[in-house]
């Protein structure tokens, strides 16, 4: 027996360094290590399996007994939900997480209460986070820092943070993982695998591929749990953000820093949410909030590099007016074609083509191509048409991603990973608005960005869009360019010179064939006016006699500017329109103007249009010359003098 009991501990001890050398999520290699100890699958199976099963048992009596339709009973159903997932340990807590943002699979209600899961555990005896940080960096504390609190100010389910001093004396924050926490997360891991692998082959209602996103899952867990990498990550955040005066980020010290301790700098500042603290550093929440909804959509639209858990305890506000960013482990990438196609998005909702917003859900990966899109077009309709009424700058965004929420859990939508942890940033940035400022609206702060990308971004896919934006069939819509342009000006560094430039490539790219059509033609109708105008001029100077000899063409058109009101001034209304638009930016110079006119004379689309100017004049002359001229004079009878 004695013998026995040893064998199952050496070979649990075995498991136990087998899964803490694990580097990346592997679910093959989680599998060999577990799958042939059942005994140790068991116990774990035992403390989660059976309150989940009561939780599930008490869910069935409550339905089978209708008690579920009263909305008190279910919202506290959905609560003890979330509260059973924070106990049952850290994958548990990254799983629900995980699932707060995925509306494809959780019903509304309890994808409310999982949205509000808090990553905090109690902290573990100081003494393990010692010997952790002796072991993974290879020599005494004492050596490596002259100051080291052994007391955690915090602690999350990944691990926990010390206050240090370096010997060269920069105040510092030391996170120290917890002591066998791959060994658990690999375990955990391996069980709701399974469990979701069971769930999908037996239960028909789910649609989402469940071990999919359990794999992703264990990919970001892992990545979170290796500390180098979050030092890389925080590195590259500082190096994309170094030109924003208004960001700061904390400096990683490597030579302090292991895949299970990480060194850097010690960052005093107030949490956003605490206003008076805020107001007390001299600074507006409302303009500290502004500087971290343009970092967010710079990170989410430029960078595609972005910070996946904004919440108060990682944004502070620092005392020379700086935004300071923590915790650097949850980051996402977004590529540059969901980028663009999140901005098409936006374009097709501003113009209200639900048809062609369900296609791009279907390019964004969330819906398969072979995907009936009819009956989904009328529920975006209801979803964001009523939403729409107010304009997208007051749309609420909490209320519409709540519907869309409902669309998503009905129809065959997949939330792909990027999206379900850029609803989470964008979510919980508007949460921390809101405690500043009630009537926040995040599509509203954010839409000064799309439009300045969509101004000024020279990307084709762009163009088309800004051409989709611009037009109606063949139609120039000014009121559009304004509203785009006034929109654009809102958002903090507009790049004027930038847009100049992206006007005059727009008007000579292939998307602004339509507009230069315009150009050519009232500058036509205007150039033929008034040489027709010149011509009335001269004729009016000649003897009475003369004056009787005139074609009467030109008679009629002379008598219908009379009546007009007699405003013979040359008006190319296209020029005007953008000359109104350019004049109302703030920053404004027609000098900008006149330093592209070497620019504009070198456009081959120039020369193009002066033949099109050119063939439009001389087919306008020849018209009045038949028409006015010569018919005319056919009959026309001249009085004696």
């Amino acid at each position: 027996m004695a013998s026995s009991s040893s064998t199952q501990i050496s070979s649990e001890i075995s498991d136990f360094i087998e899964a803490a050398g694990l580097l990346e999520y592997d679910p093959e290699a989680i599998t060999r290590i577990y799958a042939g100890h059942p005994q140790r699958l068991f116990r774990r199976f035992w403390q989660t399996l059976v309150p989940i099963g009561l939780y599930l048992l008490g869910v069935g009596f409550d339905w089978l007994i209708q008690r579920l339709k009263d909305p008190e009973v279910a919202r506290a159903r959905a609560k003890e939900a979330a509260d059973l997932v924070a106990s049952l340990g850290p994958a548990f807590i990254k799983a629900g997480q995980a699932l707060s943002t995925r509306p494809d699979i959780v019903p509304p209600l309890l994808l409310e209460e999982l949205a509000q899961l808090q990553d905090q555990l109690p902290g573990f005896e100081s003494a393990l986070a010692m010997a952790c940080i002796e072991e993974d960096l290879g020599a005494p504390v004492s050596t490596i820092y002259a100051q080291l609190d052994p007391e955690p100010i915090s602690a999350a389910s990944l691990g926990q943070v010390h206050r240090g001093v370096l010997h060269s004396g920069e105040n510092v924050a030391v996170k120290v993982q917890r002591p066998g926490l791959r060994e658990q997360i690999t375990l955990d891991l391996y069980i709701v695998r399974n469990i979701a692998a069971w769930l999908n082959r037996n239960v028909g209602l789910i649609r989402s591929d469940l071990v999919a996103l359990i794999d992703e899952l264990g990919r970001r867990v892992f990545e979170e749990m290796d500390y180098c990498n979050e030092a890389s990550n925080a590195e590259r955040f500082a190096a994309l953000h170094a030109q924003n005066p208004r960001i700061a980020v904390p400096r990683i010290y490597r030579e302090a820093t292991s895949r299970r301790v990480l060194t850097m700098e010690w960052i005093d500042g107030v949490k956003l949410t605490n206003l008076e603290a805020v107001r007390q550093l001299g600074f507006d929440p409302d303009d500290m909030v502004q500087v971290g909804v343009d970092c967010s959509l710079q990170q989410l639209l430029e960078h595609g590099f972005f910070h996946a858990d904004p919440h108060p305890g990682n944004l502070l506000a620092l005392a020379d007016g700086r935004l300071a960013y923590l915790d650097f482990g949850m980051m996402s990438e977004v590529s540059r074609e969901s980028r663009t196609g999140l901005i098409q998005a936006v374009v097709h909702l501003v113009n209200r083509n639900f048809s062609k917003l369900s296609k791009d859900f279907v390019s964004l990966g969330f819906l398969a191509e072979d995907v009936n899109l009819e009956p989904i077009v009328p529920a975006f309709e209801t979803v964001f048409g009523q939403a729409l009424e107010q304009g997208v700058s007051r749309m609420d965004f909490k209320a519409v991603t709540d519907d869309l929420s409902g669309v998503m859990y009905r129809f065959p939508f997949r939330v792909p990973p990027y999206y379900a942890l850029i609803i989470r940033s964008l979510v919980t940035l508007e949460g921390i608005a809101l405690s500043v400022d009630p009537d926040f609206k995040i599509l509203g702060a954010a839409y000064p960005y799309f439009a300045r990308r969509l101004m000024e971004d020279p990307d084709p896919s762009l163009r088309q869009s800004l051409k989709e934006m611009l037009f109606d069939g063949e139609v120039f819509r000014w009121q559009r360019l304004d509203n785009l342009v006034a929109s654009a000006a809102q958002g903090t560094a507009l790049d004027l010179d930038g847009l100049l430039d992206q006007v005059i490539s727009f008007l000579f790219s292939d998307n602004g064939g339509l507009l230069r059509r315009q150009l050519v033609e009232a500058a036509v109708e205007n150039l033929d006016d008034l040489a027709w105008q010149t011509t009335l001029s001269l004729s009016r100077r000649l003897p009475q006699r003369l004056q009787a000899l005139q074609p009467p063409g030109l008679r009629q058109w002379s008598q219908e500017h009379q009546e007009g009101g007699g405003d013979l001034l040359l008006t190319l209304e296209p020029i005007r329109q953008l000359m109104r638009i350019l004049v109302a930016l703030p920053g404004f110079e027609p000098q900008m103007l006149l330093n592209r006119v070497p620019r504009l004379l070198a456009e081959p689309g120039l020369r193009g249009m002066g033949r099109d100017l050119a063939r439009g004049l001389a087919e306008r002359g020849l018209v009045r010359l038949l028409r006015d001229v010569l018919v005319s004079d056919r009959n026309r009878t001249v009085q004696p003098a």
